[in-house]
């Protein structure tokens, strides 16, 4: 089906899918403003949970993929006669694409594809289309931020005023940022971002990448380095912005924490499977290395008797890294752009499977 020439049509049936993050109007509105006709008509519907809810089976899905979680009725029920699937963290599992005979497209709102049984879309015919990218302004300003609070106490200082003391004296070393050595592992979308947004620091940027060409980080500004080593041994940063992939799962543990000098720091705003976490916390508790910054969580939300809460050189945010306004809104836009492009010449340049389906 997919594998043939390209169809043109002035417009495709559209199913949208909102959550808690991305409610549906938004997909609404940006498939209006940037398909006008082509994209029409549109179904809308809001995946049911709370925002804990779902953000737990997003979790889920990550671990043990799309039938982890059991397809809403409301979703079986409106697929049926979809051309264009459009979704944030719903699943979309074998039960859902069966449901869905005329299915051409899964437009994910997201770089990640957890929720999709991409194999099963692709036996069927069906594109699935991410939109990298979308967050990496977001998730390479927090980037920032967790630096900054780690290397000044930020956070440590705050929380010490709120609960009646005055805190002045701390175990790190109070590194400036300006001068230092901040190292980049993957210089993807979020890495080139980050690089951008540290332009006037006056830091030294280097990064191990070995997916993309050289002249990429010297566009940026950033020293490339040829090997993983030389990131952890000469950093005074270490930040973490590397895709999961079945070659990147733990591939950084304790070997490489024991490269890093006792008063660097260590902030991954990724994935937390990228790390082996029990060895990033015995660096810590060890005082092996001076600090860490981290979003992401091998559980999530974190226990209540967790030891990481315990810790006193750690900054911990809530996996929000990428949950902005601008993203939601850019998200919506990008599904919508993929839309035009699939109603305009039959094909999605972006889709994970487009090799398989014969459109390159």
């Amino acid at each position: 089906m997919s594998g043939g020439p390209p169809r043109h049509e002035a417009a495709l049936r559209v199913v949208v899918v909102g959550d808690r993050f991305i409610p549906a109007g938004y997909y609404v509105d940006a498939l209006a403003e940037v398909c006008g006709a082509r994209a029409g008509p549109v179904r809308a519907l809001q995946w049911p949970g709370t925002k804990a809810e779902q953000h737990a089976a997003q979790q889920a899905m990550e671990w043990r993929g799309p039938g982890a979680v059991p397809a809403p009725g409301e979703i079986l029920a409106a697929v049926g006669e979809a051309e264009v699937l459009a979704v944030h963290f719903a699943p979309v599992s074998r039960e859902v694409l069966r449901a869905a005979p005329r299915l051409r497209a899964v437009c994910v709102a997201r770089a990640g594809l957890e929720n999709v049984d991409v194999a099963e879309a692709t036996a069927r015919g069906v594109a699935v289309v991410p939109v990298p990218g979308r967050n990496a302004t977001a998730v390479a300003e927090l980037a920032v931020g967790l630096m900054l609070a780690e290397a000044r106490d930020i956070s440590r200082a705050d929380a010490s005023v709120k609960a009646g003391g005055w805190r002045k004296d701390f175990a790190g070393p109070g590194t400036e940022i300006g001068g230092s050595t901040i190292g980049l592992i993957g210089l993807g979308h979020v890495g080139r971002a980050f690089a951008e947004r540290m332009r006037g620091f006056g830091a030294r940027l280097l990064a191990y990448d070995p997916y993309v060409p050289d002249e990429v980080p010297a566009r940026h500004g950033v020293e490339r380095a040829d090997e993983l080593d030389t990131v952890f041994r000469e950093s005074d940063v270490v930040q973490l912005f590397a895709r999961l992939t079945a070659e990147t799962e733990r591939f950084v543990g304790a070997r490489h924490f024991a490269l890093m000098k006792p008063t660097a720091y260590f902030v991954n705003t990724a994935r937390s499977r990228l790390v082996d976490t029990e060895a990033l916390y015995r660096a810590l508790v060890d005082r092996r290395i001076a600090g860490a910054g981290l979003d992401v969580h091998d559980r999530e939300p974190l226990a209540a008797d967790s030891p990481w809460r315990s810790l006193d050189n750690v900054t911990i945010t809530t996996h929000y890294a990428g949950d902005t306004t601008t993203t939601t809104l850019r998200s919506a836009r990008l599904v919508a752009a993929a839309v035009a492009e699939l109603a305009a010449t039959g094909r999605c340049a972006a889709a994970v499977n487009a090799r398989d389906l014969g459109w390159v």
